[in-house]
């Protein structure tokens, strides 16, 4: 449960706006935080159930245009880089020695190889275009391409080019000065359908004080610390990326600004691996199309004041926490977990709440996990979907392998679990296991077994002879609830291991199946729940 960045506000009003059928309704606010050296008071605002389109109305604007990417190489000013020198074709650019100064709005077109530093430094209004067109720069004293000023800078990847830029390791820099193999001062946008590989070698790969936006090309950037980090947002909307940060793979920081600091992923192939968390935002963190991969030491996703995924493939194959924030919406796409502690975690970062399951804490006032749509697949050595507030299913498909451990469970929360919708499967250890509440609009099934069964164990829920759902497990389980719109509160239900599941398997879960060859376990009665917290085994 790592909240401990300073918290920033979002316009709630916007959200709660455009929200709608999302079955909670209401915003919710944080508290102040202690950064060790000031204390700043934040107030951290997000509506639960908020999709994408709703978090990104209520921050910061993009800066990048669609067609960022074309530029004139008829009327561009000329670069040639030589080994330690370069020579200059046109007006708005200087060389002195190993060093190439952009001096003006324009279009400048980069080729060659430079040991050497390219600097902007435009103080007129208007953007700076850097077209790399097979460009190779390498610094040993600061960045390889710093843009130190300008209105705003874009970076343009030639068509069927091949550049690199790579920065020296060690160089000191202060907070906010060059820390990064490209850094940018303002607004800086990466264009075009060439590839550019960035090696940050001090801190940072890619670095913004401003916003930053990936509209296309192939990039891959490696860095000591963060290997993509805009200070307001970051915003990846297509290209091919692949980010390796001993810190964090995509990061934004600005805590300070209620409508800055979030990290969106709209569009594009992403390949994130960190040491720390593969997305971090210091307010949102939302995906909401494009396929990602994520392996991290840390979080897979993370957003201090909320994390959203609406669209998309995202997969995190490695993860201490899987989607953690405050306030956590899953409202689409397909979204696939595997972490070593819990794999979707609402959380405001005290010490009040967490732990014990079922109410066993007090709840976290708006902290909630809302999902509403799209399919959620969860593999969690720690609670599969646990909230120190409320937890609420409308829609989607959730399938849940959760903890084995009996000081876990693969459904956890303090503010009780309520389901009006969609499919849930959720499977685990039975010490802390929990079912939805009684009062839910959906029925659902609870199971607590004597012993635990094996991975590769089909389970299954019959009604009257009819299978409605078959679950292949994929770890050993002595929990099992189910839940969907096949399921009638008050009756009975026979719990069987063993037979042949039939139809679409999804996460393990097919709706459909035969007992033949089976075994009966014994009944249970819909909307009542014993087990974990009580006792009751069929």
């Amino acid at each position: 449960m790592k909240l401990t960045k300073a918290r920033a506000a979002v316009t709630a009003a916007l959200l709660a706006a455009t929200l709608t059928g999302c079955g909670v309704a209401g915003a919710v606010t944080g508290a102040s935080v202690d950064d060790s050296s000031t204390t700043t008071t934040t107030t951290a605002t997000a509506t639960p159930g908020a999709s994408v389109e709703a978090v990104l109305a209520a921050n910061q604007e993009s800066h990048a245009e669609a067609d960022d990417g074309t530029y004139d190489a008829a009327s561009a000013t000329t670069v040639t880089l030589s080994g330690s020198t370069a020579t200059v074709s046109g007006d708005g650019a200087t060389v002195d020695g190993s060093t190439v100064t952009i001096t003006a709005p324009g279009t400048y077109l980069l080729t060659g190889t430079l040991a050497g530093q390219v600097v902007v430094d435009s103080s007129a209004e208007g953007t700076v275009q850097v077209v790399l067109d097979d460009a190779h720069v390498t610094s040993s004293t600061g960045p390889a391409l710093s843009v130190t000023a300008a209105d705003e800078a874009v970076v343009v990847l030639a068509d069927g080019s091949t550049n690199t830029l790579e920065d020296g390791s060690g160089y000191a820099h202060g907070a906010g000065e060059p820390d990064a193999a490209l850094y940018s001062a303002a607004d800086l946008t990466i264009a075009g359908t060439g590839a550019l590989t960035v090696t940050g070698n001090t801190d940072d790969g890619i670095g913004s004080q401003d916003g930053l936006v990936v509209l296309g090309g192939t990039v891959t950037v490696t860095a000591v610390d963060d290997a993509v980090r805009g200070k307001d947002y970051v915003r990846v909307e297509g290209g091919t990326l692949t980010a390796t940060g001993g810190g964090d793979a995509l990061k934004s920081d600005n805590a300070e600004d209620a409508d800055r600091g979030y990290v969106a992923v709209l569009g594009g192939t992403l390949a994130l691996t960190a040491g720390d968390d593969g997305i971090s935002a210091a307010t949102d963190a939302a995906v909401g199309g494009g396929t990602t991969t994520i392996s991290a030491e840390g979080d897979g996703i993370h957003g201090d004041v909320s994390a959203t995924v609406g669209g998309g493939s995202t997969t995190v194959t490695k993860s201490g926490e899987g989607l953690e924030g405050k306030v956590v919406t899953v409202s689409g796409g397909t979204l696939s977990i595997t972490s070593s502690d819990d794999a979707v975690n609402a959380t405001d970062g005290s010490s009040s709440g967490g732990g014990m399951g079922g109410g066993g804490m007090s709840a976290q006032d708006g902290v909630s996990v809302t999902v509403s749509g799209g399919t959620l697949l969860v593999d969690a050595e720690g609670d599969g979907l646990d909230s120190n507030g409320s937890l609420s299913i409308t829609g989607g498909t959730i399938v849940v392998s959760g903890p084995t451990g009996n000081g876990n469970g693969a459904l956890d929360t303090n503010g009780g679990l309520s389901i009006s919708g969609g499919t849930l499967l959720a499977a685990g250890s039975s010490g802390m296991a929990e079912a939805p509440s009684t009062d839910s609009a959906q029925g659902w099934v609870s199971a607590t077994f004597d012993s635990g069964y094996a991975e590769g164990t089909v389970v299954q829920v019959v009604h009257d002879g009819t299978v409605i759902a078959s679950f292949t497990a994929s770890k050993t389980f002595s929990s099992l609830v189910f839940s969907s719109a096949a399921i009638t509160a008050g009756e009975s239900y026979d719990i069987w291991v063993d037979g042949t599941p039939s139809g679409t398997a999804v996460g393990g879960l097919a709706l459909g199946g035969s007992t033949d060859g089976g075994s009966e376990l014994g009944t249970v009665t819909a909307d009542v729940h014993t087990g974990g917290q009580g006792g009751g085994r069929p």
